[in-house]
């Protein structure tokens, strides 16, 4: 039961997950590499670790991370004591938002970065712009309960009003449960 509660816990959005795990957990900087989870390089149990990070504002400022105030109602921001590089651009500006962890860039333009990664349009207005691309996809059963889960990582590049002039680029990692579960009949519709 317990690594059923497990399982489901790490179908959570990073912030309701922060809540789920113990404050206490010190998180060791080495562990850590923001710039290959940004580019979906890592997997999602690399993801779950900084859990506690958003939990405990003192963690992050112990890895270098700032909390700023919060600009976008659905991010929450950290500008970082030493710069990362993300696909050639540096930055020092990171972001969470749901399952995604984000690099907010001083590009002007998403397209240009979209095009050079290959990603797949999903909006292109002038006021908005958003690519992306899934990086991979695996199924894994749950050897206890017979649950198959899909874990994917899906590579984003966007803008948004909340931050003009800047280009925001990260990676989604998500767990999702394969099939639906099957509904369970209304108690009228069982025959005698």
């Amino acid at each position: 039961m317990r690594r059923f509660l497990f399982s489901l816990a790490l179908m959570l959005p990073l912030p309701l997950l922060a809540q789920t795990v113990a404050a206490e957990e010190k998180l060791d900087a080495s562990r850590i590499d923001l710039a290959a989870l940004i580019e979906c390089r890592q997997a999602l149990a690399d993801f779950h670790y900084l859990a506690p990070a958003l939990a405990d504002p003192l963690q992050a400022v112990a890895l270098g991370w700032r909390p700023l105030p919060q600009a976008n109602l659905f991010m929450t921001e950290f500008r970082l004591n030493s710069p990362i590089t993300v696909f050639g651009d540096s930055t020092d500006h990171i972001a969470f938002t749901g399952d995604s962890i984000i690099a907010i860039l001083d590009l002007p333009d998403p397209r240009p970065l979209a095009k050079r990664l290959e990603l797949e349009t999903a909006i292109d207005t002038p006021a908005k712009a958003m690519f992306g691309k899934e990086v991979s996809s695996i199924e894994d059963r749950d050897e206890a309960t017979g649950t198959v889960y899909i874990k994917s990582t899906v590579l984003n590049v966007s803008n948004v009003a909340s931050h003009p002039g800047k280009t925001l680029v990260g990676c989604s990692y998500s767990l999702d449960l394969a099939e639906d579960p099957e509904p369970i009949p209304a108690a009228d519709a069982i025959a005698p």
